[in-house]
């Protein structure tokens, strides 16, 4: 089974799996290799990385929400040169795309950036992170800049709050397809030190506002939208496909469970069994077969969900 997630072209991206990890969750594809089985994924979204390096922010960087946590790093990273160099060789190994999350900084680093992506043979395409204040003007020659610059597909992550106003420029611009949407900003107290921290908002919670804006962004534009935010269960992931996404990103239930994943992963590329073998009539439901299995023994519960005849490993 493919899926095509970007515009239809001689450079479109297509995957396996509907099913990627968001930016800023994965690492740059080392850090969960030995817990899941990455080969199901569709896709591996790199963390953000700048055209020059970014130091790591200071304070408080995690604070846990009542449904959530409120997170704040700053974007360390240590240039767009240096990351290349030190990840091209596992990329080159893994069977799946990859797409190299670059934040849009300013329009000559943008530019500059996907020049330098444009020649890499390890990375498969690029998206671009847009600033949260960015206006439709902006986002479009950030997005143009991209585009111009490389012959790879450019996905382009929207903020939430903004995500209506600049989709239009962003599609006109070239954009390949709407990543709905960064993790939403917020503020909260850090109960050791007492002082107002401000960082983006990760859990369950976040999944109905961005499912709206999905659903919003799907009947209005003629490219690709792939959901992301808040997506904790199967049953969440296919909610978005159902809004009219073409596939999904998941964050911080990878952090709570690794396995979360491959189980999303699994049950949207149709890596699910109708009936186990041997199974009793009472026994069986749909779904039921390696996804549900591996789900159990992780302690995880597994959800029925569409199913299909294609065996799993």
């Amino acid at each position: 089974m493919a899926f095509e997630i970007t515009r239809p072209g001689k450079n479109s991206l297509v995957v396996e799996t509907p099913v990627m990890p968001a930016a800023g969750i994965f690492g740059f594809g080392d850090v969960y290799r030995d817990l899941i089985k990455v080969e199901k994924l569709g896709a591996i979204v790199t963390n953000p990385v700048t055209y020059q390096p970014w130091q790591v922010a200071t304070g408080t960087r995690v604070i846990p929400l009542d449904a959530g946590v409120l997170v704040h790093t700053g974007l360390p990273n240590p240039g767009l040169s240096k990351v290349l160099n030190q990840y091209r060789g596992l990329w080159d190994r893994y069977p799946m795309p990859v797409i190299l999350h670059l934040v849009s900084t300013t329009v000559e680093h943008v530019r500059r950036g996907a020049e330098r992506i444009d020649e890499e043979t390890s990375v498969d395409a690029i998206e671009l992170g847009l600033n949260d204040d960015v206006d439709w003007s902006e986002a479009e020659h950030l997005t143009k800049a991209a585009v111009q610059a490389t012959e790879k597909p450019v996905l382009v992550r929207l903020p939430l709050h903004d995500a209506l106003a600049v989709a239009e420029a962003v599609m006109d611009a070239g954009a390949g397809a709407l990543v709905v949407a960064a993790p939403p900003r917020g503020t909260a107290r850090d109960p050791h030190t007492g002082k107002l921290v401000s960082g983006r908002v990760y859990g369950p919670l976040v999944k109905p506002a961005v499912l709206r804006v999905v659903g919003q962004l799907a009947r209005k534009v003629d490219i690709p939208v792939i959901g992301a935010g808040g997506i904790h269960t199967q049953q969440d992931a296919r909610d978005y496909i159902e809004a009219g996404a073409r596939a999904v990103q998941v964050d911080s239930a990878t952090w709570i469970q690794p396995k979360i994943i491959e189980f999303i992963a699994r049950d949207l590329g149709g890596w699910v069994l109708t009936r186990e073998v041997g199974a009793l009539a009472d026994e069986w439901h749909p779904g039921i077969g390696e996804t549900e299995r591996k789900a159990r023994d992780a302690g995880q519960p597994a959800e029925p969900g569409d199913v299909s005849t294609k065996p799993t490993a």
